[in-house]
């Protein structure tokens, strides 16, 4: 476990190296784009150029926040965060959304302003050949910041990605613009302006919507849960997994807990052996550490418990909405019965189905007291 901890660091590092080589390439590009579209706007009197250039700068912003926030994500855990500060690259995430939403904004306004009084733009040749050459420049940098982004699952790398695909969208719009200006001599460039805006707008309102979510906590991805609890059951002594939790403290990097369900007459020393071994394999195959591996001891050489175990399941399973059943227990010595259940969201009344449940059990079986649980429905 311990090589499988040190490969862990090794990904993290070279991880914060691929989002810092990425962030300074769109400095860089974005930088020489504001500096040809300013002066090429100034020159020919175009309000959507001029907005392209402050896109671009916004851009390059972006990618210092970027690079800033992947620097704080990456300091050490302290007594004060022992989790460490990954999270802040969901911060930074939001940070980028605003300012993305806030270029929109400042777009939308001076499109309309320009509405109000129109001004005569100049197009020339030159001018037309660096937008059409901004416009190709954009986006090979869009898409190379998002599979980038992707690559090392940086939301905030996506994001900017995403921000420069749509800034050569802009661009590829104003050369329509002036190209319908110069054969028909009709100038769309303000009202132009304006759909722009609003796209930027609406992009950005995604964007932090979808980080503020992760802030919140997700639901485990589906696929990903249900691939780690086959190889947690793909040992031998493991009945079943369940109530797999994974809190996210920053991509990638993930603290989980999960329930299995073992034979009654496994020892001590025969449990701690296999949850160190799921824990190691888990982190081998996910790089995802499992903090705690909690034990459903299950009867197996009770007939009378097995029987008394398939009544309660068809008690509950005649309920609708109950998705799962699992750490169920009989303990004859206290008196009692143990088992936990799973509802779907989608049931409208859960405490009186809960309380129909735990009658109906209690009914058929007065001489035990009876422990129901009800588990959230955290994962699939």
């Amino acid at each position: 476990m311990e090589k499988d901890i040190i490969q862990a660091k090794s990904d993290m590092q070279n991880r914060s190296k691929q989002i810092f080589k990425t962030s300074i390439v769109g400095i860089a590009v974005n930088l020489l784009l504001v500096g040809f579209k300013a002066a090429v706007g100034m020159l020919s009197n175009s309000i959507a150029i001029i907005l392209d250039a402050v896109n671009n700068l916004s851009d390059a912003l972006s990618s210092v926040i970027t690079i800033i926030g992947m620097k704080l994500a990456g300091k050490p855990a302290d007594k004060k965060h022992p989790m460490g500060y990954g999270r802040i690259e969901y911060l930074t995430s939001a940070i980028i959304s605003v300012i993305i939403i806030y270029a929109g904004a400042t777009s939308l306004e001076s499109s309309i302003k320009k509405i109000i009084h129109p001004e005569q733009a100049d197009y020339s040749a030159v001018t037309l050949i660096i937008v059409a050459v901004a416009v190709a420049v954009k986006l090979m940098l869009g898409s190379y910041v998002k599979k980038q982004g992707e690559k090392v699952n940086s939301d905030a790398l996506v994001a900017s990605g995403k921000d420069a695909l749509f800034d050569s969208v802009i661009s590829l719009s104003t050369l329509a613009a002036a190209a319908v200006y110069l054969i028909w001599g009709v100038s769309l460039e303000a009202y132009l302006g304006v759909v722009i805006s609003v796209i930027i707008i609406k992009s950005g309102l995604e964007m932090i919507g979808e980080t503020l979510s992760k802030i919140l906590g997700e639901r485990v991805d589906s696929e990903l849960a249900g691939n780690i609890k086959r190889t947690v059951c793909s040992f031998d002594e493991v009945q079943g997994a369940y109530d797999l939790t994974m809190n996210n403290y920053g991509p990638d990097n993930y603290l989980a807990t999960i329930h299995i369900e073992v034979a009654d007459t496994l020892t001590a020393a025969d449990i701690d052996r296999l949850t160190r071994r799921i824990q190691a394999k888990v982190l081998d195959e996910y790089n995802i550490y499992i903090a705690a591996v909690s034990i459903y001891s299950v009867n197996t050489t009770d007939d009378e418990i097995i029987s008394i175990k398939n009544n309660i399941d068809s008690i509950i399973m005649s309920h609708d909405n109950i998705l799962q059943i699992h750490g169920f227990y009989v303990d004859k010595e206290y008196m009692m019965i143990n088992v936990d259940i799973v509802m779907s969201f989608d049931e409208k009344e859960p405490d009186a189905v809960y309380a129909d449940i735990k009658k109906q059990i209690e009914q058929a079986y007065p001489e035990y007291a009876i422990n129901l649980a009800m588990d959230t429905d955290i994962s699939d």
